[in-house]
Protein backbone atom coordinates (compact mmCIF):
# COMPACT_ATOMS: atom_id res chain seq x y z
CA UNK A 1 0.00 0.00 0.00
CA UNK A 2 1.10 3.34 -0.92
CA UNK A 3 1.02 6.61 1.10
CA UNK A 4 -0.38 9.66 -1.28
CA UNK A 5 3.01 11.46 -1.41
CA UNK A 6 4.48 8.14 -3.01
CA UNK A 7 1.90 7.76 -5.12
CA UNK A 8 2.53 11.61 -6.49
CA UNK A 9 6.36 10.94 -6.75
CA UNK A 10 5.14 7.77 -8.79
CA UNK A 11 3.19 9.18 -11.04
CA UNK A 12 5.18 12.21 -11.50
CA UNK A 13 8.05 9.87 -12.81
CA UNK A 14 5.76 7.72 -14.87
CA UNK A 15 5.44 11.15 -16.71
CA UNK A 16 8.98 10.49 -18.20
CA UNK A 17 12.36 9.94 -16.88
CA UNK A 18 12.58 12.85 -14.47
CA UNK A 19 15.49 13.28 -11.12
CA UNK A 20 14.32 13.86 -7.24
CA UNK A 21 15.11 17.58 -7.34
CA UNK A 22 12.66 18.02 -10.12
CA UNK A 23 9.80 16.21 -8.57
CA UNK A 24 10.09 18.22 -5.32
CA UNK A 25 10.17 21.29 -7.38
CA UNK A 26 6.97 20.04 -8.43
CA UNK A 27 5.90 19.39 -5.14
CA UNK A 28 6.81 22.31 -3.34
CA UNK A 29 4.19 24.39 -2.16
CA UNK A 30 3.94 26.74 -5.11
CA UNK A 31 5.16 24.02 -7.36
CA UNK A 32 2.21 22.99 -10.10
CA UNK A 33 1.11 19.53 -7.65
CA UNK A 34 1.98 20.92 -4.94
CA UNK A 35 -0.36 23.65 -5.10
CA UNK A 36 -3.07 20.17 -4.63
CA UNK A 37 -0.75 18.46 -2.34
CA UNK A 38 2.64 19.72 -1.07
CA UNK A 39 4.91 17.10 -0.54
CA UNK A 40 8.33 18.25 1.04
CA UNK A 41 11.98 17.51 -0.30
CA UNK A 42 12.65 15.04 2.23
CA UNK A 43 9.31 12.78 1.79
CA UNK A 44 10.02 12.70 -2.29
CA UNK A 45 13.71 11.60 -1.68
CA UNK A 46 12.22 9.07 0.53
CA UNK A 47 9.25 7.90 -1.75
CA UNK A 48 11.92 7.20 -4.76
CA UNK A 49 13.68 4.68 -2.37
CA UNK A 50 10.70 2.86 -1.33
CA UNK A 51 9.63 3.05 -4.92
CA UNK A 52 12.69 1.44 -5.86
CA UNK A 53 12.67 -1.02 -3.66
CA UNK A 54 9.11 -2.05 -4.36
CA UNK A 55 10.24 -2.02 -8.56
CA UNK A 56 7.79 0.57 -9.20
CA UNK A 57 10.58 2.78 -10.49
CA UNK A 58 14.24 2.00 -11.87
CA UNK A 59 17.42 4.30 -11.98
CA UNK A 60 17.97 5.13 -16.30
CA UNK A 61 20.60 7.05 -16.53
CA UNK A 62 22.84 9.10 -13.99
CA UNK A 63 24.15 12.77 -14.97
CA UNK A 64 26.21 15.23 -13.46
CA UNK A 65 24.82 17.53 -11.40
CA UNK A 66 24.66 21.81 -12.07
CA UNK A 67 25.89 22.16 -7.58
CA UNK A 68 26.56 19.20 -6.65
CA UNK A 69 27.12 15.14 -6.98
CA UNK A 70 25.51 13.20 -9.72
CA UNK A 71 21.69 13.46 -10.42
CA UNK A 72 19.74 9.16 -11.03
CA UNK A 73 17.73 9.84 -13.57
CA UNK A 74 14.93 7.51 -12.93
CA UNK A 75 11.80 6.25 -14.69
CA UNK A 76 8.81 3.86 -14.09
CA UNK A 77 8.71 -0.03 -14.12
CA UNK A 78 6.33 -1.82 -16.41
CA UNK A 79 4.72 -2.66 -12.65
CA UNK A 80 5.15 1.13 -11.76
CA UNK A 81 3.13 2.30 -15.23
CA UNK A 82 0.27 -0.28 -14.52
CA UNK A 83 -0.13 1.11 -10.93
CA UNK A 84 -0.05 4.67 -11.89
CA UNK A 85 -2.87 4.02 -14.69
CA UNK A 86 -5.14 2.48 -12.21
CA UNK A 87 -4.41 4.60 -9.83
CA UNK A 88 -5.54 7.58 -11.79
CA UNK A 89 -9.08 6.15 -12.71
CA UNK A 90 -9.55 5.16 -9.13
CA UNK A 91 -12.04 7.04 -7.11
CA UNK A 92 -11.77 7.65 -3.39
CA UNK A 93 -13.62 5.94 -1.09
CA UNK A 94 -14.07 8.58 1.69
CA UNK A 95 -15.58 12.39 1.03
CA UNK A 96 -12.52 13.43 3.59
CA UNK A 97 -10.30 12.53 0.86
CA UNK A 98 -11.29 14.81 -2.00
CA UNK A 99 -9.36 17.36 -0.99
CA UNK A 100 -6.32 15.44 -0.49
CA UNK A 101 -6.25 12.35 -3.46
CA UNK A 102 -8.68 13.40 -5.68
CA UNK A 103 -7.54 17.25 -6.04
CA UNK A 104 -3.94 15.90 -6.80
CA UNK A 105 -5.46 12.94 -9.18
CA UNK A 106 -7.09 16.11 -11.16
CA UNK A 107 -4.24 17.48 -11.27
CA UNK A 108 -1.79 14.59 -12.51
CA UNK A 109 -4.40 13.78 -15.31
CA UNK A 110 -4.33 17.06 -16.51
CA UNK A 111 -0.63 16.90 -16.67
CA UNK A 112 -1.20 13.81 -18.95
CA UNK A 113 -3.99 15.73 -20.96
CA UNK A 114 -6.28 13.23 -19.55
CA UNK A 115 -10.05 14.55 -19.07
CA UNK A 116 -11.46 14.61 -15.81
CA UNK A 117 -14.53 13.02 -16.83
CA UNK A 118 -14.53 9.45 -16.27
CA UNK A 119 -12.77 9.78 -12.52
CA UNK A 120 -15.38 12.36 -11.85
CA UNK A 121 -18.17 10.01 -12.98
CA UNK A 122 -16.74 7.46 -10.73
CA UNK A 123 -16.48 9.87 -7.77
CA UNK A 124 -20.23 11.24 -7.97
CA UNK A 125 -21.23 7.36 -8.02
CA UNK A 126 -19.08 6.56 -4.87
CA UNK A 127 -20.28 9.91 -3.12
CA UNK A 128 -23.88 8.93 -3.92
CA UNK A 129 -23.39 5.83 -2.79
CA UNK A 130 -21.48 7.07 0.88
CA UNK A 131 -24.16 9.67 0.84
CA UNK A 132 -26.78 7.32 0.91
CA UNK A 133 -25.54 4.85 3.43
CA UNK A 134 -24.99 7.64 5.51
CA UNK A 135 -28.50 9.05 5.08
CA UNK A 136 -29.71 5.68 6.55
CA UNK A 137 -27.43 5.55 9.97
CA UNK A 138 -28.51 8.98 10.42
CA UNK A 139 -32.08 8.38 9.96
CA UNK A 140 -32.16 5.27 12.75
CA UNK A 141 -29.58 7.68 15.37
CA UNK A 142 -30.32 9.61 18.08
CA UNK A 143 -28.94 12.35 19.90
CA UNK A 144 -24.79 13.45 18.96
CA UNK A 145 -25.05 10.50 17.04
CA UNK A 146 -27.10 11.95 14.44
CA UNK A 147 -25.89 15.49 14.65
CA UNK A 148 -22.45 13.90 13.70
CA UNK A 149 -24.48 11.72 10.64
CA UNK A 150 -26.08 15.39 9.32
CA UNK A 151 -22.49 16.85 9.32
CA UNK A 152 -20.69 13.84 7.30
CA UNK A 153 -24.06 13.95 5.03
CA UNK A 154 -23.76 17.26 4.53
CA UNK A 155 -20.25 17.06 3.60
CA UNK A 156 -21.09 14.09 0.95
CA UNK A 157 -24.10 16.89 -0.76
CA UNK A 158 -21.31 19.48 -0.62
CA UNK A 159 -18.81 17.17 -2.45
CA UNK A 160 -21.65 16.01 -4.73
CA UNK A 161 -22.02 20.04 -5.77
CA UNK A 162 -18.69 20.17 -6.02
CA UNK A 163 -17.99 17.19 -8.70
CA UNK A 164 -21.60 18.47 -10.36
CA UNK A 165 -19.81 21.63 -10.78
CA UNK A 166 -16.07 20.65 -12.09
CA UNK A 167 -17.68 17.69 -14.60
Amino acid sequence: MLSLAEWIVLTLVDEGPTHGFAIASLTAEDGAVGRAWHVPRPIVYRSLDRLGTLDLVRVESTEAGRRGPQRSILTSTEAGAQATAEWLERPVGHVREMRSELLVKLALRLRRDLPPGTLVAAQRETVARVRLAIERQRDAETGFGRILLTWRYENALAAERFLDAIS
